[in-house]
């Protein structure tokens, strides 16, 4: 590479991989998005380490599997030591390194303990309403009063700390009208990262935008929220079968576990599920909230995008867009997300956008991984990957013509990865792994599985798992699933001498 490209890294809370416009979703507004897709490569089947934030971060941040950097859970005390984050490389080789929103590597409750991360620059906040223990911390929070002469507690929900898990919004609506777009903690981001860009300095730039939208509550401007009508909006994915098989599942560690039917356009729908909703909730109407709220969150990139265009920094910058796992959104029933492995909630949207470098326009269904974007901003930066590193560089499928990863699995953990759960308080350790037709999933400790055929049942109905006519199958498939387990152990230290 003869000349480094400034990185603007932008990654979404909870976003499914189906909710942008440009790659089949035509209920929603994402022309931002869009842009990107237009100007670069879009891989469409691209999965999360794990279904939770903080393992998930981790993973991307370290290119490397659960099972390697021992980051399970959320709320965790500490990240390790001895882990190193591709922003700490890329700050060694010359990148000025800033963070906007959170980072939640480790418990962020009462401010997150920081590593050696690299950043130069961090603007840190968590959660984009007030409650936590860390208020005086969160810099979204002093903008709106400082700056913005807003009292949050006044326009903003109340964060519960009991209440984790359910609405996040207390025993309140799951969806309903929030504060004005101008006032909100993408907003505020913007604004954070163009005083960065706008910086003297010598070399090339990160920029790492990590915003809680869409996560829930569903909270967007009424003017969005108005676009959506829950009556046009496709319904989740959802059988009546659903209620009598999801009961399997009870004991498995999950923020839902109690399958509802989703479809009841009768009830309200604004309170979350488990929190009072009774046996049905109106799945179409949280949609439309969580559809807005993306839509919201695209406004504020394309915003971005403009003025660093104008500011004649795009030109040279290399733009990944993601999220860091996605939401069940009343598909089998469920909302949220757990220790289940359904396609809303392990997939994720990957678009890399680089100007003058990348052919636009082109998507690629090859298996991809988030633990390949640190290995590609690397390779990108003329840095070299550590052996230690486990996912694969995208720059050949980027600059080439042909888009294949040439990965033919794909893996995500959860290891007593959440601490509250609508069902019982068994830690719960289950492995999931595709190979691009075939996804199974085990559990530690529980006589049960999932064995799904996405090619012939690309919604998951049909679990083969107890299949008598589909023994062969499985045992073919459980075969390359505990070598997908064993390739994502650490590889340890680096041999040195012969003994």
């Amino acid at each position: 590479m003869t000349e480094r490209p400034n990185i603007l890294w932008y990654c979404t809370d909870a976003q499914r991989y189906d909710t942008v416009a440009a790659l089949g979703n035509h209920y929603i507004r994402t022309p931002a998005i869009d842009r990107l897709c237009a100007t670069g490569v879009a891989f469409t089947r691209t999965y999360a380490q794990s279904t939770l934030c903080t393992p998930s971060r981790a993973s991307f941040m370290t290119g490397r599997y659960c099972a390697s950097h021992h980051v399970y859970r959320n709320g965790a005390e500490r990240f390790p030591r001895d882990e190193i984050l591709v922003t700490r490389l890329l700050a060694d080789a010359g990148y000025d390194c800033a963070l906007i929103g959170k980072l939640h590597l480790s418990s962020s409750e009462r401010g997150e303990a920081r590593n050696d991360d690299g950043y130069r620059v961090v603007h840190w906040s968590n959660l984009p309403y007030p409650g936590e223990a860390a208020d005086d911390l969160n810099e979204y929070l002093a903008w709106l009063r400082n700056e913005k002469g807003v009292d949050p507690n006044t326009i903003l929900p109340h964060y519960d700390l009991r209440d984790r898990g359910r609405s996040h919004a207390g025993q309140g609506d799951i969806v309903r009208p929030g504060a004005h777009e101008a006032l909100r903690q993408t907003k505020w981001a913007n604004e954070m990262a163009l005083r960065f860009v706008a910086e003297e300095r010598d070399g090339p730039w990160l920029l790492s935008i990590n915003p809680y939208d869409p996560h829930s509550p569903y909270l967007p401007p009424r003017e969005f929220l108005d676009r959506y009508d829950p009556k046009d909006v496709p319904a989740p994915v959802f059988r009546s079968e659903d209620l009598q098989r999801q009961p399997r599942f009870h004991g498995i560690r999950a923020q839902n576990v109690f399958a509802r039917d989703p479809l009841d356009l009768g009830r309200p729908g604004e309170r979350a599920p488990g929190s009072g909703a009774g046996d049905s909730f109106n799945a179409r109407l949280i949609k439309c909230g969580y559809y807005a709220m993306i839509e919201m969150i695209d406004l504020h990139l394309g915003e971005l995008l403009d003025a660093l265009d104008t500011a004649g920094e795009l030109d040279n910058t290399l733009v990944v867009f993601q999220s860091d796992h996605g939401e069940l959104l009343g598909d089998h029933g469920l909302v949220y997300k757990g220790a289940r492995f359904f396609e809303g909630s392990v997939r994720v949207p990957l678009i890399v956008s680089w100007p003058n470098r990348v052919a636009g326009g082109r998507t690629s269904e090859s298996l991809t991984e988030l633990i390949d974007v640190a290995p590609t901003l690397l390779e990108a930066a003329g840095v070299d990957v550590p052996y230690v590193m486990q996912g694969r560089s995208l720059i050949p499928a980027l600059l080439g013509e042909d888009t294949a990863t040439g990965k033919f699995m794909v893996v995500s953990e959860f290891h007593d990865s959440c601490n509250f759960s609508e069902g019982g308080n068994d830690p719960t350790q289950a492995f999931m792994s595709f190979d691009g037709r075939y996804k199974m999933v085990t559990y530690r400790g529980h006589d049960l599985g999932e064995l799904y055929d996405l090619e012939s049942d690309p919604d998951e109905f049909e679990d083969l798992w107890d299949d008598p006519a589909g023994r062969d199958l499985k045992l073919a498939v459980m075969s390359r699933h505990v070598d997908a387990i064993m390739g994502a152990i650490s590889s340890g230290p680096r041999r040195s001498t012969r003994y």
